[in-house]
C-alpha cells in the first residue's frame, strides 16, 4: 500500500518505510486547525506574518533512508545510539520531592518547604488554596500492583505523580512502568489519568511509550507502560552540562533539529486522530538505542473535549492555552520552544522570555543561522494563526533548515526538491548580470480547481497567457496568480505596470497573508525598481518558509541590485546548500568580486556542478573573474596563471576559448607595460620560464586570427584589424 503523505513510501506493518506515519485518516476531526486569517496589507509594508494555509500546498514530512537505524533528521545526521543500562540502576537511591520542586497542584504556590530549623512536610494543606498535597510514595519495594505487577522502586516524580518500576509477573518477568497520580483526591488529575488511559488505549506508533493497562491499588489509579530506557534530551543537557565543568552546553542545532525530526511523525499521528500532546518538553522525549520516543502522555487531551483539564509547563505552553484551549498551534509551540530551551543558554525561559525569544543577536547560533531563529520564531508566534499549519508542513521546514545549517558546517550540499518552489528559470546561460526573471516561481496548488487548466497553458508571451486564462473554467486563486506574473512581464514590455498594481491590489484585499501574493508582489516591486519594497515582500516570505531557499535568493537578489553587500550572505546559503541554484553562485561571485576577493569569487563559480547546463558559462565566468580588472580586485600574475590553466581544462568552442584567452592575454599585456616579464605558465600549461612583451603579443595575435577565423563581415574585419595591431613589429 501506498503512504499517501505526499511520500514516495510504503506502508508496511501499519507505517510508512520512508516517514514513519499511519496511513492518512479519510478525514482530519474537525475544528483541528485555526481559522483562516483575512487581512488587508499595503504593498508596500507588511507588519505581521504571512499564511502558508493554501489548502493541498504539497507540503510533506520527513523523509528516511535505508540507515535511518543510525541516522536522524531524514538520513541527515549520524547520532550515536544510546545504550540500555539495566533498569533495576534507574530506581532512586531515596524516593523523595526536593523541597524546590514542591508546588501545590492546584494553585501552583510552593508547598512543603523548611521553616527555620523544621524541614519541609512531605504531606499536608496547601497554606494559599487549602488543597491538599502528598509528596510520599504510595507504592513501595514488593508491592503487587492489580495482583500482577511487582514494584521494584519509585525512579522519577512527574507533574502528575509518582513513577514507578515494576516486573510483569503475567508476562515474561518484562519490565513495566506504573505511573500513578500526585494526589487522589484531587478531581483534576484523576480526570487527566482517566483521560489518557482513554485515548492512549487505542495509541501505536514507534515513537510513542506503548500503554498496557490501566489497573487500580488502594483507591489510586495507575497507568501501566513500556518501560523505556535511555536518556531524555533533558538528561543529555545535564551530562553536556556535568562535562562542560559546570557551565551549561547547548545541543549544536544539527542535532536538536534531528532529534525533534525523529519525533515529529508522532505528533501527526496524534494530531490526525484528534488528539494534542498539550506538554511537551525535553523532558518528555528519550532517546532509547537508535529511536526517539514520546514518554509522558499525561497531559493528552482531545481537540473537541472543552472540559478536561489542561497541564503544561511554564516556558513551553502557548499563551493562548488558558483562553482558547489547546490546538495542533499550541502544539507546534511546544516543539518551537523546546528547541529554543536545546540550542541555547536560554535564560529566563520561564519569566522574562516566557511567550517569546530574545533577539537574535543575543546568540551566536542565532546569528550563524537566520533560518532556524526564523523557524523558532514562526513556530512561536504569539498568534496561533501565524505559526505553521501542521506538524507536516513543520517538518518540511525543519528539514530544510537542517540542509542548510549542515550544508553552512562542512561545506557538502545537501539539495532536496521544493515542495514550494520551481527550480529557477534561468534561460540565458551566458548572461552574468542579476535578473529577477531567473527567480523560482510558486508550484501551483494542485487542490485548485483550475490546477489542470493552468497545466495546459504553456505559451511564454504574456498577452497570450492572459488572453488564454480567459478561458479558465473558474477564476481561482491561481488563475490569479498567474494573470498577476503575466501581467508583470507585460509591464516590463510595454513599461506600464498600472494593470499589474490592480491585479495585486485585488489578491491584497481577498487575503493579504498569502505569501504567494507577497512574492509576486515583490517581482512587481522589482521590475519596477523598488527595493525596499521588494525587500520587504521577500523577507516576509522568508520567515513564512525559512526552510525554503528561493526566497533567500531573491533577498540575495534584491539587495544586489540595491548595492546592499548583505547580498553575499543569502547567495552563500542558497549555492552552498544546493548547488542547482546557479544563479545563487553567479551573484555571490560578482558580490566577492566588488569586494576584491577574486579567489573566492572562483570558489563560488566552482560551485556548480559539472553535470549542470549552466556548468560552462560558470567556468568562463570564473576565468574571467581571474583576468578583468574590477575596482577592489586588481589582476595579478597568480590570477593570471590561475585563469590560464583554468582555460586549458575548458570543454568550449574553439573561438570562444580564444576570446578568453584574447582577454587574458590583454590583461598581461598591461601588467607588462613597465617592462619585465611573467611566469610562463600565461601562455599555456606547457610554457615554461618566463616571458615578455613580445611573446604575450605574438600570442595575442594568434587569438584574434583564430576568434577572426569564426566571424563574419565587419566583426571579422574588425578582429583582424586587431590582431595586426597586436603582432610585434619585426623585419618581414
Amino acid at each position: 500500500m501506498k503512504c499517501e503523505r505526499n511520500c514516495p513510501g510504503t506502508i508496511e506493518d501499519g507505517y510508512c518505510d520512508t516517514c514513519g506515519m499511519a496511513p492518512a485518516a479519510s478525514a482530519k476531526p474537525a475544528n483541528t486547525t485555526p481559522s483562516q486569517r483575512t487581512r488587508a496589507t499595503s504593498p508596500s509594508q507588511r507588519t505581521s506574518a504571512l499564511s502558508t494555509r493554501t489548502g493541498g500546498s504539497g507540503r510533506t514530512g520527513s523523509s528516511r533512508t535505508g540507515s535511518r537505524r543510525r541516522r536522524f533528521g531524514g538520513g541527515l545526521v549520524e547520532v550515536v545510539p544510546i545504550v540500555q543500562a539495566d533498569p533495576a540502576t534507574a530506581i532512586m537511591a531515596e524516593a523523595e520531592v526536593p523541597e524546590d520542586k514542591r508546588y501545590c497542584a492546584k494553585c501552583g504556590n510552593a508547598v512543603g518547604r523548611a521553616r527555620g530549623d523544621r524541614a519541609g512536610r512531605t504531606s499536608g494543606f496547601c497554606p494559599a488554596c487549602g488543597e491538599q498535597f502528598n509528596f510520599t510514595p504510595k507504592l513501595v519495594k514488593g508491592d503487587l500492583v492489580g495482583g500482577q505487577y511487582e514494584v521494584v522502586g519509585a525512579i522519577a516524580h512527574g507533574g502528575l505523580g509518582w513513577i514507578y518500576l515494576a516486573v510483569d509477573r503475567n508476562v515474561s518477568n518484562r519490565w513495566v512502568v506504573l505511573k500513578g497520580l500526585l494526589n487522589s483526591g484531587d478531581e483534576d488529575a484523576l480526570a487527566a489519568a482517566v483521560a489518557e488511559q482513554r485515548f492512549l488505549a487505542e495509541v501505536e506508533h514507534p515513537n510513542i511509550v506503548k500503554i498496557y493497562n490501566f489497573v487500580e491499588h488502594d483507591g489510586a489509579g495507575y497507568i501501566v507502560m513500556e518501560y523505556v530506557g535511555g536518556q531524555s534530551l533533558k538528561d543529555i543537557l545535564k551530562k553536556r552540562r556535568l562535562a562542560n565543568a559546570g557551565n551549561v552546553d547547548p545541543l549544536p542545532v544539527d542535532q536538536a533539529l534531528a532529534y525533534v525530526l525523529e519525533i515529529m511523525p508522532a505528533f501527526g499521528y496524534l494530531h490526525d486522530r484528534g488528539l494534542i500532546f498539550c506538554d511537551f518538553k525535553p523532558d518528555n522525549v528519550i532517546q532509547s538505542g537508535d529511536q526517539m520516543k514520546l514518554i509522558d502522555l499525561g497531559g493528552v487531551v482531545h481537540i473537541d473535549d472543552l472540559d478536561a483539564a489542561l497541564y503544561g509547563t511554564v516556558g513551553y505552553q502557548a499563551p493562548e492555552m488558558a483562553t482558547e484551549g489547546p490546538s495542533i498551534a499550541s502544539d507546534l509551540f511546544t516543539i518551537g520552544r523546546t528547541l529554543a530551551v536545546l540550542t541555547t543558554d536560554f535564560r529566563g525561559y520561564q519569566s522574562t522570555f516566557k511567550d517569546s525569544l530574545p533577539d537574535r543577536g543575543e546568540f551566536e547560533v542565532y546569528r550563524r543561522h537566520e533560518s532556524f531563529y526564523r523557524l523558532l520564531l514562526r513556530a512561536t508566534a504569539l498568534n496561533a494563526a501565524d505559526r505553521f499549519v501542521d506538524s507536516d508542513e513543520m517538518t518540511s521546514q525543519m528539514l530544510g533548515v537542517l540542509r542548510q545549517v549542515l550544508s553552512a558546517g562542512d561545506g557538502q550540499p545537501r539539495p532536496a526538491t521544493s515542495r514550494m518552489f520551481t527550480g529557477e528559470l534561468r534561460t540565458d546561460l551566458k548572461a552574468d548580470a542579476p535578473r529577477w526573471q531567473d527567480l523560482p516561481t510558486p508550484m501551483i496548488d494542485l487542490a485548485d480547481p483550475s490546477a489542470a487548466f493552468l497545466a495546459s497553458v504553456t505559451v511564454t508571451d504574456p498577452a497570450e497567457v492572459l488572453a488564454l486564462l480567459k478561458n479558465a473554467p473558474e477564476e481561482t486563486v491561481e488563475v490569479k496568480l498567474r494573470a498577476l506574473r503575466a501581467q508583470i512581464d507585460l509591464g516590463v514590455r510595454d513599461d506600464d505596470f498600472a494593470p499589474a498594481e490592480q491585479a495585486r491590489d485585488a489578491l491584497l484585499a481577498a487575503d493579504g497573508s498569502d505569501w504567494r501574493i507577497a512574492w509576486y508582489d515583490g517581482l512587481l516591486s522589482l521590475a519596477t525598481e523598488r527595493f525596499d519594497d521588494a525587500r520587504q515582500q521577500f523577507d516576509a516570505v522568508y520567515s513564512a518558509l525559512p526552510g525554503e531557499l528561493a526566497p533567500q535568493l531573491a533577498l540575495g537578489l534584491t539587495l544586489e541590485l540595491a548595492g546592499d553587500p548583505g547580498a553575499a550572505g543569502y547567495y552563500d546559503v542558497v549555492s552552498r546548500t544546493d548547488p542547482a541554484y546557479t544563479t545563487a553562485a553567479a551573484g555571490l561571485a560578482r558580490c566577492r568580486l566588488v569586494a576584491g576577493d577574486r579567489n573566492g569569487a572562483v570558489e563560488a563559480y566552482n560551485r556548480v556542478p559539472g553535470t549542470s547546463s549552466a556548468f560552462r558559462s560558470s567556468q568562463v565566468g570564473a576565468v574571467r573573474a581571474l583576468v578583468r580588472a574590477h575596482p577592489s580586485a586588481a589582476a595579478d600574475v597568480t590570477s593570471l596563471a590561475a585563469a590560464a590553466a583554468l582555460i586549458e581544462r575548458l570543454e568550449i568552442e574553439a573561438a570562444q576559448l580564444a576570446a578568453l584567452r584574447a582577454e587574458l592575454l590583454e590583461q598581461a599585456l598591461q601588467s607588462l607595460a613597465g617592462g619585465g616579464t611573467l611566469p610562463g605558465t600565461v601562455l599555456g600549461a606547457t610554457r615554461g620560464g618566463q616571458v615578455g612583451e613580445r611573446d604575450v603579443r605574438f600570442a595575442l595575435e594568434h587569438a584574434y586570427r583564430e576568434m577572426a577565423q569564426a566571424a563574419h563581415g565587419p566583426e571579422r574585419i574588425r578582429l583582424v584589424d586587431l590582431a595586426n595591431a597586436s603582432r610585434p613589429r619585426t623585419r618581414t
